[in-house]
């Protein structure tokens, strides 16, 4: 973690995700171009590629296709110097990653596989095998962000293991429609995995008429800046103070008790 507490500016952002990576890659920059420099910039879980509950939507992905809108948002990413994480379906050595990638001013590139897959995603994609921390410069100052995908979360020990290894954001990419009446439960895991780690979550999700999970800015206290869970273009916009990330709960985590009772167990 840095020792100094920068501010810094998040731009979260929902819209209509499609299965046309071209109207996406037009949304995407549209969102982009009036954004102020060194900006941070959340977009949902496919957000280039599109993405459907049905895994059948790969086989109508132009690879090619995929390739250069790739290049092309690297490309605006860096004529406008903001910070960009965003999710897309990858073709890499013959598999399919669900991923989260962040794109930066400078060119760099960092890239998130989904470790945990959905039921409908096994057999079809292939699952990471690595929780990385990725270390940003944002207004020369190091801030260090952890990703999650979807269905990720459901499982806080992953959380945990990246606040543990540095990270005082969560970029938490998802796609989650099908049945608004869970947007209540979805919303309180969002809560709980930024109170319980006392970190940042920047949430977006795929703005839908039956959007199950909100898009959300969340503080370490677990307070809530910004939110929306509507069909519509929703833009959130907040200047996160990175003083208020703690390791007060985590430091007082019991783990003697559970690794006295996983040995015991063995």
């Amino acid at each position: 973690m840095a020792t100094d507490t920068p501010l810094i500016t998040v731009l979260v952002a929902q819209f209509p995700v499609t299965l046309n990576i071209q109207h996406n890659l037009d949304s995407m920059t549209a969102i982009l171009s009036p954004t102020e420099p060194d900006t941070l910039v959340i977009f949902p879980e496919g957000a280039l590629s599109g993405y459907a509950e049905d895994p059948a939507f790969l086989g109508q992905i132009d690879i090619h296709t995929l390739h250069e809108a790739l290049q092309m948002l690297r490309k605006t990413v860096t004529q406008h110097a903001v910070h960009l994480v965003f999710g897309s379906c990858l073709y890499e050595r013959g598999a399919w990653y669900n991923a989260g990638l962040y794109y930066g001013p400078r060119e760099e590139e960092f890239i998130y596989r989904k470790v945990n897959l959905a039921t409908h995603e096994r057999g079809v994609f292939t699952a990471g095998t690595h929780l990385p921390v990725f270390e940003l410069y944002i207004q020369a100052h190091s801030v260090k962000l952890g990703v999650q995908l979807c269905r990720e979360i459901r499982f806080p020990e992953q959380w945990q293991y990246l606040a543990r290894a540095g990270a005082e954001l969560f970029a938490y990419l998802t796609n989650a429609v099908g049945d608004a009446s869970q947007a209540p439960i979805w919303r309180s895991h969002l809560i709980s995995r930024a109170a319980e780690n006392q970190r940042f979550v920047l949430c977006t999700n795929n703005a839908h008429a039956a959007q199950k999970c909100p898009s959300m800015i969340i503080t370490p206290g677990g307070n809530v800046l910004w939110e929306t869970c509507t069909p519509a273009l929703e833009i959130g916009r907040q200047t996160l103070d990175l003083s208020e990330v703690s390791n007060w709960y985590l430091s007082q985590s019991r783990r003697d008790i559970i690794e006295r009772a996983t040995q015991t167990d063995d």
